[in-house]
């Protein structure tokens, strides 16, 4: 299952079912998972962990060094999770020591050609990243998220779940959860009910959260304001507590 003209190096833990493909690259302290297939002229560096049966396509690069002045060779890994696909040309490096030293990836991801995962990010599970799309470093992307081609994400930014940004978007502050956004710049577009649905959320669900939009959006308050007004109407909405907590916890402020 491993082409002759591959390098694998005798540090690598390959298991059962892995496939590996021509002239690709597998650097030491490389751990990859049973039924993963590597294309061809795929470098990965270590310390990087991939799981079960992911799809890495022809010319990427996993697990290289971050690319921030500060990193000085220090011991960083990455981790990625099991079923995720990564698309021609992408990219995902790294952690850094000025953070967790480690970038987190989970399972079920679609990262399309010519994406950038940076150092220090955690992404979640069935998360979409279109073509072009790009995390700085440090950005977490929550489960369900999609992110169209060419978005490009700030530094220490946090994408809510079953958020969506169209193509093009310049994210610079965080994303609340099932919220839309795109243009430029990027502004709030409603929320995403289409995601909501094929997630399984109820029609009383979406009415909650676009409920809970217009006071975050439409009301004029300020975002505290908004906060507490939606926890009153939160009740047993686990989505709209979700929601709640999520805008309790951004540090760098929400697309407005």
């Amino acid at each position: 299952m491993i082409e002759s003209s591959a390098v694998v190096d005798r540090n690598a833990e390959i298991e059962e079912g892995v496939s590996i493909g021509a002239f690709s690259i597998i650097g030491s302290d490389v751990q990859i998972g049973k039924g993963t297939v590597i294309g061809p002229h795929v470098v990965i560096k270590g310390p990087t962990i991939l799981g079960e049966d992911n799809r890495i396509f022809q010319f990427t690069s996993i697990g290289e060094d971050p690319q921030d002045k500060k990193y000085a060779q220090e011991l960083t890994r990455l981790e990625i999770g099991d079923r995720n696909t990564v698309r021609e040309f992408s990219t995902i490096h790294r952690g850094t020591q000025q953070d967790q030293s480690i970038t987190q990836i989970g399972d079920d991801n679609l990262f399309m050609a010519y994406t950038h995962v940076a150092h220090d990010c955690v992404v979640g599970n069935h998360v979409t990243m279109a073509n072009g799309a790009s995390l700085a470093g440090h950005v977490r992307l929550d489960d369900y998220a999609i992110l169209g081609g060419f978005t490009l994400v700030h530094q220490f930014t946090k994408i809510g779940r079953l958020s969506f940004s169209a193509m093009g978007s310049a994210i610079t502050q965080d994303v609340p959860p099932f919220v839309m956004v795109g243009g430029r710049p990027t502004r709030p577009h409603g929320i995403n009910s289409v995601g909501m649905e094929r997630s399984g959320c109820t029609p009383e669900v979406t009415q909650q959260i676009r409920r809970a939009y217009k006071i975050l959006y439409k009301s004029n308050l300020k975002l505290e304001d908004a906060i507490d007004e939606m926890e009153e109407i939160a009740g047993e909405c686990t989505e709209l507590s979700h929601m709640v907590n999520f805008l309790r916890n951004v540090t760098r402020g929400i697309l407005r």
